[in-house]
Parts: structure tokens; sequence; C-alpha cells
């Protein structure tokens, strides 16, 4: 049976003056609920719009909402990115509901659903989810950002997207349109596997290889989170940082018939 721990944190860092990321998650109540999966979703609101706390906030919250509400069983695959557009739509709407006060609003987010052995992952704009295994940080999603396509296109080099003043300009984000991309994709996951989301609050101020280092060093995982932050204030702090931390404690093995899961021995 699958089986996880779970720990977050959240800062307004050094220079802003509030928190325009937010966070949540929907975890099983009873073991009968474990079928239905575990979902976690870290959300950014963009900075220089504004409103940018309602946005996060309504993003993640309808997400919470439409993943509580889905039919037992149903694909997370499928059912992923569908709530991803659904959470668009009520940030687009709730934005245009307060344009008479001049509020335009837009977020990012990322997403991870998990059940038996498998993490859906789906996401827009530039807060990532990254898996570690052995140590080593993977990332499982791709910057929605100006440089992130053109270094996708091998037109600058990665290090040189990750130091390009523009690294921050967004190319899609929630609530900026009636629909929007969503980027899924879907992974096997191991027993001690770590899954790290964050915004870039995080990531754009702690390499990848030091986020690892933290994580497996600490085997509290409250304690990794606020290592982590505190490594982001300490090396940067211009921004609000926030993560969130899923260790895979035990997996549950299935193959799936005629689009059914079945156990494996």
């Amino acid at each position: 049976m699958l089986d996880l721990e779970f720990a977050q944190a959240s800062d307004r860092g050094r220079v802003r003056e509030s928190n325009e990321d937010y966070l949540g998650c929907v975890l099983p109540e009873v073991p009968e609920q474990r079928a239905h999966g575990w979902l976690f979703a870290l959300a950014d609101g963009v900075g220089g719009q504004a409103r940018g706390e309602v946005a996060s906030r309504t993003a993640v919250e309808t997400l919470l909402a439409g993943f509580r509400r889905a039919a037992r069983g149903e694909r997370l695959r499928s059912l992923l990115p569908r709530l991803v557009q659904a959470a668009n739509e009520k940030v687009f709407e709730t934005g245009l509901a307060g344009k008479s006060r001049g509020a335009a609003m837009a977020t990012t987010l990322v997403a991870c659903a998990l059940r038996f052995d498998r993490v859906v992952v789906s996401h827009v704009g530039d807060s990532r989810c990254y898996s570690i295994r052995h140590g080593q940080a993977t990332a499982l999603t791709r910057d929605h950002t100006v440089v992130g396509e053109q270094a996708r296109l091998g037109l600058i080099s990665a290090r040189e997207a990750a130091e390009a003043e523009t690294r921050h300009i967004l190319t899609r984000s929630l609530g900026n349109a009636m629909f929007v991309g969503v980027e899924t994709s879907d992974h096997l996951v191991l027993s001690g596997d770590v899954l790290l989301l964050c915004s870039d609050g995080l990531h754009g101020a702690v390499p990848a290889a030091d986020m690892a280092d933290i994580v497996t060093r600490n085997t509290d995982l409250n304690a990794a989170a606020r290592e982590l932050i505190d490594a982001a204030n300490e090396r940067d702090g211009n921004d609000n940082v926030s993560v969130q931390l899923i260790r895979i404690k035990s997996v549950e093995r299935v193959g799936m018939y005629r689009g059914r899961p079945y156990k494996l021995a």
C-alpha cells in the first residue's frame, strides 16, 4: 500500500512585505481513501500584478476542492490537468470580476497526485517539482519562461538561462485567459524517493544539488523544509519562498488491464 510522509514551509523572504505563495494538500483521512490518492499543490502569485495572493489561493483551493469531488478511481493522468484547467478558469473569472478595481491577477501552479506506485505532475509557470533519489535531484517540470523556451530550442545554454535577467518572465500562467496549456507527466515512484515542490524563490537561489543534499541529510522532513527556506533567504531573500516535501515510505506495485489496476506480486 502506498504510504508517505509530508512537510511544507513558506516564508515571505527578507524583502517582500507579504507572501503571495499558497500551498495545500489533500490527504486520505482513513485507509479506505488511499485508493483515491494524495494531492499536493503549490502556487506563486505573479509579481507585478494586483492580488497575487488571491490568485494563488484561488488556484490551489479550486484544485483541492475538485480533487475531493472527483470520482473514485478516475485516472490521475486525465484528472489532474482537467482540475488545473478548472483552477485557471476560476482565477480568470475572479480577475474579471475585479476589473472595475483594476485587479488583473495571475499565478503559477505546480501539483502532483500520487496513487499506487505512480505520481502525476501538472504545472503552469515556473514553480517546479523535483524527484530526489539516492541523493540526486531530477526536475520533473520545465519552466514556462522566455529563457526556458530559448534553452529548449538550443538558442542559449542552461547556464545562460539560469543567469539571464529575464529568467522570471513567464510564457504561461493561470488567470491570463480562459484556457491555458497545462503540461503533465507521469512517473514511477520508489520507496525512499522524495518529491520536492517549490516556488522560484527557492530554486532561483538554491541549486538543485544543494536541495538534494539538504533533503538527503535530514531524516526529519520538517527540519529539511526549514533548512531549505533558510538557505534561500541567506543566499537571496528577495522573493517569497515555499517548499513541499513528500517522502515515499512504501508503494503498491500495480499493473493495468483494460484501464483497471491490479496488484503485482
